[in-house]
């Protein structure tokens, strides 16, 4: 295990050059993490650290690259969102260089998970509602992970979601249907399925709604508007998500 130096004290480091212990990460240790990548830190690196940090702090997930420049955009303007601009600062990808300056993890897509991510932890106590390992639909199979999710999102159809519904009690309404295309949307758009502050903030943003809030969309989706929406519209598990 790779030991970085930095403020007079020893942090480690994993195999892939992540602090081991996020909590230890500081500037100081940044620096000494940039330094270890070939890059002096400037005003522009920490910005967009500091966006890094506060998008992890707020949603729980590290931002992939398309939700990190939707972030530099809205908080820095367009001319800081660039690829060109973040090739520039972070030479060996942003998205892999610049979250381990920052102390925190790196980002997967959905796809980039490993299977077993969707198989671990005790099931909710809502479980029985939804499909396990596999259904029968119109004269074919279908494998969902332990939490209901489908193996494959391709898989799905407008058809099956009404299906997928109907096993956990709900009727869609077109309310329903809103949410549930805009997380699709946002899945083939950004590579993962929003928990649900991500979910509200984007369809606010997008949509224009206000009254689009964590309480209206519970109200359609009383098992998480993240969670029991993501089995309904075909999607993986949401990353980082405190849905029940």
């Amino acid at each position: 295990m790779t030991v970085l130096y930095a403020n007079t004290l020893d942090y480690r480091l994993t195999p892939s050059g992540r602090l081991l212990d996020l909590g230890q990460w500081n500037e100081d240790v940044a620096y000494s993490l940039a330094e270890k990548e070939g890059i002096a830190l400037n005003a522009d690196h920490w910005e967009v650290l500091s966006v890094m940090r506060l998008f992890y702090q707020e949603y729980n997930v590290a931002p992939t690259r398309k939700l990190l420049k939707t972030a530099l955009c809205d908080r820095l303007g367009p001319e800081k969102s660039t690829d060109a601009y973040l090739d520039a600062l972070f030479p060996a990808d942003v998205q892999i260089q610049g979250t381990r300056i920052a102390g925190i993890p790196e980002p997967l897509l959905d796809a980039e998970l490993e299977p077993a991510h969707y198989a671990t932890g005790p099931l909710p106590d809502t479980a029985a509602r939804h499909f396990i390992e596999e259904f029968e639909f119109d004269g074919r199979s279908y494998r969902v992970y332990p939490r209901g999710n489908l193996v494959d999102p391709g898989d799905w159809s407008e058809r099956l979601g009404k299906f997928l519904a109907e096993k956990e009690g709900l009727e869609l309404t077109p309310e329903h249907w809103e949410v549930v295309r805009f997380l699709r949307g946002f899945y083939f758009q950004y590579g993962i399925t929003p928990m649900v502050k991500l979910l509200v903030k984007h369809m606010q943003d997008q949509e224009g709604d206000q009254r689009i809030n964590e309480d209206y969309l519970y109200e359609l989706f009383p098992d998480g508007p993240s969670r029991q929406g993501s089995r309904i519209a075909g999607l993986p598990e949401p990353q980082g998500c405190i849905d029940p």
